[in-house]
């Protein structure tokens, strides 16, 4: 196991940083927000092309580098280090070549160069993902450049469209159907988009949800002639929301896996026609997400929070109003304020294997570098793991950006964490090799 680590290093931080600051060069073409920013992950699989190409089989290298597009200019990369026996082999998945966008007018700095001060590395991407783009290249040319014999193949992928599914066959869901992934089943799976440098070992499964309400407008002096759908958007939603709690509350298993927050329901987006301020508007549109442990089911869910939706149209009279005037049927006109909802592409969260070798070898990891263990549970989401768990793949998630600047403003990571992450992903080359 020493050897392995020996022959590896430390990261190369000079390069490291160089590859870096190519990468977050390219930020700003890669934000993804469609249908205004649509990313060119190409920009950033070019740079790391350009580092990795000289290792490659063509060349007369070690790594096996496939550039596979279901999109122009919005390509992923597979790249390989072979082992000696087929049967074995560690993978690093997730590291996404798109970032969320960033407004520079609101950071302290260019969100779009790389900015170094002191440890700090700053710039959007540098925590979510360029980050680990970089430093997962710097582990795969350390591997091309340094050739240990090894018994377990080792591969990355970079993925491109993980910050917005609302375009689908261009990342994880094409590479999968693709039968990219049916390899790594071998060994397992680091999902390396967390952060804080631990184990990540539980997320949230996500549903996406839209509320609309249909009641009528009328002039705001006569409110006695009205159903407001603001009004009733409102009461509605806390019905549902005090449901929801009810139905779905907090588990044991969650403190087990250190969840942050329970299961949640909340809105998080507000529309409406527009019109007047002495105009009650007629119509709404109330939208939001569940934010779902994996200890729960999320068809459950959304089989529940129909039937609430339909109880509550069926019965919108005895709901909770607003006022001596304030009504959500209008008998003498046969009138009755009513709602639909709806639902966007949902995920399941993720229980990660706490017995598995995976986390095994990434604890040990992580306490043997970092000088502790502290593995914590989020309902942030992401793509494509519980599918893969729930096919016997052992699915792991780590990072080593900062989650208090996760797709926040002045975002940042730490040159130092990022050298521990490189050091961590030896040691779990390494252990695999016992």
């Amino acid at each position: 196991m020493a050897d392995v680590k020996q022959i590896l290093g430390d990261l190369n931080k000079d390069s490291f940083v160089t590859l870096l600051k190519k990468l977050i060069g390219e930020a700003k073409y890669v934000q993804n927000n469609p249908p205004d920013l649509i990313p060119e992950e190409d920009r950033i699989v070019n740079h790391v092309l350009e580092i990795l190409n000289p290792y490659s089989t063509k060349n007369g290298g070690a790594l096996i580098i496939n550039h596979v597009s279901y999109t122009p200019n919005r390509g992923n990369l597979i790249v390989e280090y072979p082992g000696t026996d087929p049967k074995k082999v560690v993978s690093f998945v997730g590291m996404h070549l798109d970032v969320v966008p960033a407004n520079p007018d609101e950071w302290e700095f260019d969100p779009f160069s790389l900015s170094i001060d002191g440890d700090k590395l700053e710039g959007r991407g540098t925590t979510d993902c360029l980050g680990h783009v970089a430093l997962v290249t710097e582990l795969m040319k350390s591997l091309g450049e340094t050739k240990p014999k090894l018994t377990s193949t080792v591969i990355a992928i970079f993925i491109a469209s993980e910050e917005n599914s609302s375009i689908p066959g261009i990342g994880v869901d094409a590479l999968y159907k693709d039968h990219w992934f049916d390899k790594l089943k071998s060994g397992p799976l680091y999902w390396i988009d967390a952060a804080d440098k631990q184990p990540c070992i539980g997320t949230g499964g996500t549903i996406p949800w839209k509320l609309e309400v249909i009641g009528k407008g009328f002039h705001s002096g006569l409110p006695n002639k009205a159903i407001n759908a603001l009004e009733l958007a409102m009461d509605a939603l806390k019905e549902i929301q005090s449901r929801f709690y009810r139905d779905f509350p907090a588990v044991p298993e969650e403190q087990v896996y250190k969840f942050e927050t329970p299961s949640t329901m909340k809105p998080t987006q507000w529309f409406y026609p527009g019109g007047g301020i002495n105009q009650i508007p007629g119509e709404c549109t109330v939208s939001g997400d569940v934010r779902l442990t994996p200890f729960y089911n999320v068809s459950d869910v959304m089989k529940k929070l129909q039937e609430y939706v339909d109880d509550l149209n069926a019965n919108i009279e005895k709901l909770d109003t607003r006022g001596p005037v304030s009504k959500y049927v209008l008998p003498d006109e046969n009138l009755r304020g009513r709602m639909t909802i709806t639902f966007g592409e949902t995920s399941s969260g993720v229980a990660c294997d706490l017995n598995s070798l995976g986390y095994k070898v990434l604890s040990k990891a992580t306490e043997e570098v970092v000088g502790y263990l502290e593995p914590y549970s989020i309902t942030g989401s992401l793509p494509l793991i519980r599918d893969l768990q729930d096919i016997g793949y052992d699915v792991q998630s780590t990072g080593y950006g900062l989650m208090d600047t996760y797709h926040a403003k002045n975002e940042y990571c730490l040159l130092s964490d990022m050298s521990q992450g490189y050091l961590i992903f030896a040691s779990i080359i390494a252990q695999l090799e016992d």
